[in-house]
């Protein structure tokens, strides 16, 4: 019988690598914490209309890559392709409006998409998200920015550039939509067939195509930026002004329109440069109707997600710091069989001070037992046999100088608390 393998476009994270993605998570907490945002914890799987109203029926994720199925209820439900739009309906569904404005919240997962599996890019991958709701004003998205720049800073990820560019709101989107169009009817035989296919329902996207003959042929498209209403340029002339009060390395991308249809004013990715074509670690904006898509009042809102997967990458491929790995601090070696039970009894004690500890359980040798201690990391190591046991003594052994001497039994503790 054949074995069963991992579905493609899943990978298991291992010991040798996620305490690297527990590292992440924790930076996160820190910087929601500096930025006041608050952790939630939102269902793996929600009802497709959530995604199908809030993302837009004619986005590819939509359309390609959700994993969709009907329950024994009869409800269709998706697991969630991503996490903004799980956000705001639990924002409305928890009356969070009534909380002061805005309202900040984060949360991290896994999302599932049915995409092509390739470097940094799963069927199944860990998302980082956070989101500001309630908040209309510009400033907020250069928060927003300001945060996901922090976090990569802390990190350790360097070279960061912002990409920046707004895509209008239902106002001023459909004279660009219109001029847009204008442009690539005369030369839509020339585009791919996906660009061809999105003439009609969502052109804004052939700006987005990543395949060079489509790239050329809209080199000299009309600029969105041409076409934003007032409200939308003075929004846009903010966010560009507040992003270079902090400081912030960006520059306007005229062709990032984002993969999402709830977008407004506002859209942003950062690139860290060290993934080739996949160089993007984070992808973000405004998104100031979504809200009504799902059925809600008008709700502001803006934010970003990034993949840890990209994450890790990126820090691997700049020598960032991963974090501490984790180590065992103590070893317990029994020499004898006779003195297994003490080394469970130590073993008990010394975790009960929050000290980690462990132990053999293959009864190997002591010699092999000394190289399981170094194996793991372990500061020092208490040896215990028939000897030892009979003079209520331990072997304590400074694993990194190689001193060892015996002490007390009961001054073990004392010794690891010092």
């Amino acid at each position: 019988m054949e074995a069963i393998k991992a579905p493609r476009g899943t990978r298991d994270v291992l010991g040798d690598e996620s305490w690297k993605w527990a590292h992440v998570l924790d930076v996160c907490r820190d910087v929601a914490r500096d930025f006041g945002y608050s952790e939630v914890l939102l269902p793996i799987f929600e009802h497709t209309e959530l995604f199908s109203r809030g993302i837009g029926d004619t986005t590819d994720i939509v359309e390609k890559e959700m994993y969709t199925f009907i329950d024994r209820g009869g409800r269709s439900i998706t697991l969630r392709p991503e996490l903004t739009a799980s956000m705001v309906r639990s924002y409305l569904e928890h009356g969070m409006a009534h909380q002061p404005q805005p309202v900040k919240l984060w949360g991290h997962g896994p999302m599932f998409r049915y995409e092509r599996p390739q470097k940094g890019r799963y069927r199944q991958f860990q998302q980082v998200d956070f989101e500001t709701l309630g908040a209309a004003n510009p400033l907020a998205d250069v928060e927003t920015i300001d945060t996901s720049i922090e976090l990569y800073r802390r990190l350790g990820i360097s070279n960061l550039q912002v990409l920046i560019n707004s895509v209008g709101c239902p106002k001023c989107r459909p004279v660009y939509r219109s001029a847009l169009q204008n442009f690539l009817g005369d030369r839509l035989r020339d585009f791919c067939e996906t660009c061809q296919d999105r003439f009609e329902r969502n052109p804004l996207r052939v700006l987005d195509c990543k395949k060079p003959g489509c790239r050329e042929l809209t080199e000299s498209a009309p600029l969105v930026l041409d076409s934003l209403c007032d409200d939308c340029r003075v929004h846009f002339d903010t966010v560009v002004t507040g992003l270079s009060r902090i400081g912030a390395n960006f520059r306007t991308d005229n062709r990032l329109v984002r993969g999402l249809d709830y977008y407004t004013k506002t859209a942003y990715e950062i690139l860290a440069g060290e993934l080739g074509a996949q160089n993007a670690v984070c992808g973000g904006g405004r998104y100031d109707n979504l809200a009504e898509a799902i059925g809600g009042p008008n709700v502001p809102g803006v934010g970003f997600a990034s993949g840890i997967e990209r994450i890790v990458l990126t820090m691997e491929g700049q020598g960032a710091y991963p974090g501490e790995r984790p180590a065992t601090d103590v070893y317990v070696i029994a020499v004898s069989s006779d003195a297994s039970l003490e080394a469970v009894s130590l073993v008990h004690e010394i975790r009960s001070v929050g000290i980690s500890a462990d132990m053999d359980y293959m009864n190997r040798a002591l010699k092999a037992q000394m190289k399981q201690a170094s194996s793991v990391g372990a500061k020092f190591a208490c040896i215990i046999g028939s000897d030892e046991m009979k003079s209520g003594m331990v072997g304590f052994k400074n694993m990194a100088s190689g001193d060892q001497e015996l002490i007390p039994r009961d001054e073990v503790l004392v010794r690891l608390t010092a």
